[in-house]
């Protein structure tokens, strides 16, 4: 499978719309518990980050949705890591600041603040083939 970002739409029976953004991994350098001292380190972080949400934002701007921005989301990531072993949700979604920029700038979300935001828990499962994160963002009317 490719390395790069892709969406998938789905319309719930609920009617509320969502789409599922698929994103590599983030890399260690992303996690709040990895210390940024020094330049190197620093810009190392700046382009993690902006990769993620270079990936973000063409996956959702190649969905074509017309019914953004959205007001108000809920959104839920889902790991998928090769190895299974105890992990730390809150970590692991902080991880992903960058993708949820990508998210705003390509205009699907009017903000990720807390009254446009909402962040749930994360999941965690293996698969040893084909490590990714999966973000499920769902419109709430």
């Amino acid at each position: 499978m490719e390395r790069g970002a892709k969406t998938v739409c789905v319309k719930t029976m609920s009617k509320q719309e969502a789409v599922t953004i698929i994103i590599p991994m983030p890399p260690k350098w992303l996690s709040p518990n990895k210390p940024v001292c020094g330049r190197g380190a620093r810009m190392r972080h700046w382009r993690c980050t902006q990769k993620q949400k270079k990936l973000a934002k063409e996956a959702v701007i190649a969905e074509g949705i017309e019914s953004g921005p959205w007001q108000k989301v809920e959104t839920k990531a889902t790991f998928f890591h090769k190895q299974e072993r105890r992990r730390d949700g809150s970590n692991f979604n902080a991880m992903l600041k960058g993708a949820f920029d990508g998210i705003v700038e390509a205009g699907l979300v009017v903000d990720d603040d807390h009254k446009h935001w909402t962040t749930l828990p994360p999941e965690f499962f293996k698969d040893k083939e084909f490590s990714r994160v999966e973000i499920v963002v769902t419109r709430i009317k």
